[in-house]
């Protein structure tokens, strides 16, 4: 299999942190949060939920799928839906217009692969192979398409949402106002394999309830002794 970090576009120097550093801030969090579990989807149906899911909260994101799955029952009809009937479906989430486009995208792409709605044949294809195919797709970007490689295929990727990117910042792990791809980027290759599965969904977790975007709680922080945040905070702007 490819390294990770040729399927990205740039270049970077790690930011000076330790392989210890990280190993102990997960060991910590999984002490506080317990073993992480997630849903297990067919890889098209993890791409559709994961594009329904960008720039809006996973409530919006639940209540858009249920209407289309309610509305659809078959992909097939989805692909043949006209594109503004599908906006309505899916408004919940969001963006509408450009979603509507990414799911037919999706699942154009599919049935023009592999002469049928599905994409369970990216299972025999290496890293690199369908990561690329994955964000060749319009509406498809490295973050969407981690979470598929990750979740249905199995592959040891490492998705960045917002909650990640706040809570890595603030960790030290990349610097502050990292782009969210080159921050995925860092902690791929930063993050040991074997620890990526579980990382992502602590470093959310952790995200939600303690590293906040307004109004952290620092001082009930688990990992506040590894963190160089409290002290800028307390400081403020220079």
């Amino acid at each position: 299999m490819k390294s990770r970090a040729k399927l990205f576009s740039f270049s970077f120097l790690h930011p000076p942190v330790s392989a210890r550093n990280i190993k102990e801030v997960l060991r910590r969090l999984k002490e506080v949060y317990g073993e992480p579990t997630v849903r297990t989807l067919p890889p098209l149906e993890e791409l559709i939920v994961t594009i329904l899911s960008q720039n809006t909260t996973d409530k919006n994101r639940d209540v858009a799928y249920r209407r289309l799955r309610e509305r659809y029952s078959r992909w097939e009809e989805v692909l043949r839906a006209p594109l503004e009937e599908l906006e309505e479906v899916i408004r919940p989430a969001g963006l509408p217009r450009g979603k509507a486009r990414a799911i037919k995208a999706a699942l154009s792409k599919a049935k023009g692969t592999f002469g049928e709605l599905t994409l369970d044949p990216l299972k025999e294809w290496d890293d690199g192979e369908a990561f690329r195919f994955l964000t060749e797709i319009p509406g498809v970007g490295t973050k969407t398409a981690a979470v598929v490689m990750i979740f249905s295929l199995g592959r040891p990727f490492f998705p960045v949402d917002t909650h990640i990117r706040r809570v890595a910042e603030r960790l030290g792990w990349v610097g502050e106002g990292t782009p969210r791809e080159r921050t995925q980027e860092i902690l791929d290759a930063l993050i040991p394999d074997e620890d990526k599965f579980e990382g992502h969904l602590l470093l959310i977790e952790h995200g939600r309830r303690y590293c906040r975007a307004r109004r952290p709680l620092c001082n009930e922080c688990p990992v506040v002794d590894l963190c160089p945040f409290p002290k800028k905070r307390r400081r403020g702007p220079t």
